[in-house]
């Protein structure tokens, strides 16, 4: 396998090449790449020991933190597959994260949500359970050092659960190989260069804050890690770590610049993107093709993080720009045949950076690449200049800040509520978070039910920031076949502002 390239062959290349560098910075914690890479090969010693082999998984409950990146490492080292788990989530959805993926060991942070998971597994799971923090060091400490099989790095190596068909979500399964890949594009895109710090202030569970963690790791560059945003911890961290990158958005950014209203933090080594006067006047807006106008473009867990990048395309008139160097782009018609450029399709795409499939989903991955392509389940348009257009996803789903809202999701919650007979989710505009969800609720007869009822109800079974903000209850929800009618819903409901749209 002399054309092989994993992740934690990436880590014991910067081990021999930059072994003085900072690799890890958390709290008091801080780790050169000399040190993780021993860190790593112990950790992926110990697994082994507790029966973490080739295909195995580990999942990971809890916040950022350094020990995310050294358990995804350590799971390429051996061949396993690593997942970090949306920490948000209810009890109910994390238990369905467990008995899905059958993790082999899982790392655990405690929490009301957590400990209840943990005292309850012995009926749910033959996992062995370590607590992060002193159990997890002597776990790393109990290993050994030394040399590991060669691991092909066509072999799925990270788990993010995303796509939520039917109202589960399912596991995306990501590759060294396609990893490496999308860092690849980033790396260029962005203009990184060694000396690169990034701020791991979003969830690591989601693919925006994984693809420049490892993107970081490829250069050569530190990783800082703190548990969730807080804006004035944000401040002190840029300005104690001289972050050049952090995963911040609109509110975000907002929330940063009053947290520093006096000055009180020197943020100047952050290159990011032009916001606002006061903003700008903090930081030094980047001039990489990443930042020049718009951040991003077009993209989604499945692709590794962004499939189409706006930096590739400035004054084009697609807004998602133009495909990553290392994919191919088409859009495709309902019979699976290329649409011209000005119809609206299917995105559909193949390449390095695109995901191994589906974990135990057969069915779904063959409906999803047929015909040798990824079938994104998004709607998009070629422009006639060549770039691409997003427009909205062919599943609906509402953008409520950062995070992704699938309808079918909450729709379960509700229908779980015995009051309720029937229900439909929708986004109304909100000039905060873009969006918020709104439930429409078809009661059994005879039955009563408050919408306060309904929303601490659904609290109950899916992560909050997934809950509705309103209810409007109504005698029937109208169909369009046995799906609601959500052209309907939107127009009697006041629903709009749907990503792309």
């Amino acid at each position: 396998m002399i054309h092989s390239l994993s992740l934690s062959d990436v880590l014991a290349e910067h081990a021999r090449s930059r072994p003085q560098v900072t690799a890890v910075v958390d709290g008091e914690v801080r780790f050169t790449y000399l040190e993780l890479d021993a860190r790593v090969s112990r950790l992926a010693d110990a697994l082994a020991g507790q029966g973490v082999g080739a295909g195995d998984r580990v999942l990971w409950l809890g916040q950022n933190a350094y020990a995310v990146l050294e358990l995804l490492l350590a799971c390429s080292r051996l061949g396993a597959i690593f997942c970090p788990a949306n920490w948000r989530q209810s009890e109910d959805e994390l238990r369905f994260v467990l008995s899905d993926l059958t993790p082999a060991v899982v790392v655990w942070e405690p929490s009301d949500t957590t400990t209840s998971l943990q005292a309850g597994s012995k009926e749910t799971t033959a996992a062995v359970w370590v607590r992060a923090g002193d159990d997890y060091e002597q776990l790393v400490a109990g290993g050994s050092v030394r040399e590991f099989p060669q691991v092909a790095d066509t072999e799925p190596t990270l788990a993010l659960y995303t796509a939520a068909f039917e109202g589960r979500p399912n596991a995306a399964l990501l590759s060294s190989a396609a990893l490496i890949a999308h860092s690849t594009s980033l790396l260029v895109v962005r203009q990184m260069e060694p000396g690169f710090t990034f701020l791991n202030n979003g969830p690591l569970f989601h693919v925006g804050t994984m693809m420049f963690c490892l993107a970081t790791l490829q250069i050569g560059g530190t990783n800082v890690f703190t548990p969730a945003f807080d804006a004035e911890e944000v401040c002190r961290l840029i300005d104690a770590e001289r972050v050049t990158q952090a995963f911040l958005f609109g509110q975000m950014i907002d929330a940063v610049v009053k947290a520093n209203a006096g000055g009180k933090y020197d943020l100047s080594s952050l290159r990011f993107v032009s916001h606002s006067a006061e903003w700008d006047e903090m930081i030094t807006v980047d001039d990489s093709p990443w930042c020049r106008s718009k951040m991003g473009g077009y993209g989604q867990t499945e692709v590794g993080g962004m499939l189409t990048f706006l930096g590739l395309a400035e004054g084009g008139a697609g807004f998602a720009g133009r495909p990553s160097p290392l994919v191919q782009v088409r859009i495709l018609g309902p019979d699976d045949a290329e649409l011209p450029p000005g119809e609206v399709g299917e995105i559909c795409a193949r390449g390095k950076s695109l995901f191994s499939g589906y974990f135990a989903r057969p069915d779904l991955n063959a409906a999803k690449s047929r015909n040798g392509w990824h079938h994104t389940g998004d709607l998009g348009r070629r422009e006639p200049d060549g770039t691409i257009t997003f427009i909205g996803p062919k599943l609906r789903m509402i953008k409520s800040g950062a995070e992704n809202v699938y309808p079918a999701e909450v729709e379960r919650a509700l229908k779980s509520h015995p009051a309720v007979a029937d229900a439909a989710v929708i986004g109304v505009p909100d000039p905060t978070w873009h969006q918020a969800v709104k439930a429409v609720v078809a009661l059994k007869p005879d039955a009563v039910a408050t919408a306060d009822e309904l929303i601490e109800h659904v609290k109950t079974q899916v992560a909050s920031y997934k809950k509705p903000r309103e209810v409007a209850f109504v005698d029937a929800i109208p169909k369009r076949g046995f799906t609601p009618d959500y052209d309907a819903l939107d127009a009697a409901h006041g629903g709009g502002n749907y990503p792309g749209l």
